[in-house]
């Protein structure tokens, strides 16, 4: 017969009084985030600012959803082949040509 094993500190499971999904959002900064601004559109919308508050937002998110070339990764290309090191296109674009060809496909005549 073993004899049991004695729990350490480590092997004991913590127990939280709080639900598992609430340690999720409240550490995750982008929840933060919507819930602050979410607040604030509430507070904009009683002082009747609100859509004033949501198209300012709206310029704000787009701003900081774009990225400026230095911020990009090495070996990352930009979508315009233009920026890209000896104009090169990145996969899947529509060239001229290829549009030319598809433009003046005629189905075979012996089908």
């Amino acid at each position: 017969m073993q004899e049991p094993v004695p729990r350490t500190e480590s092997s004991k499971a913590e127990s939280s009084p709080l639900p598992w999904w609430t340690n999720y959002f409240l550490m995750n900064v982008t929840f933060l985030k919507f819930l602050l601004w979410l607040v604030l559109w509430g507070l904009f919308v009683e002082l009747e600012f609100g859509l004033v508050y949501f198209v300012l937002s709206m310029f704000y998110w787009i701003y900081v959803g774009t990225r400026g070339p230095g911020e990009r990764q090495a070996g990352e290309k930009s979508a315009y082949s233009v920026f890209n090191p000896g104009c090169e296109a990145i996969e899947g674009t529509l060239t001229a040509e290829q549009f030319e060809r598809e433009l003046q496909y005629r189905p075979l005549a012996q089908r």
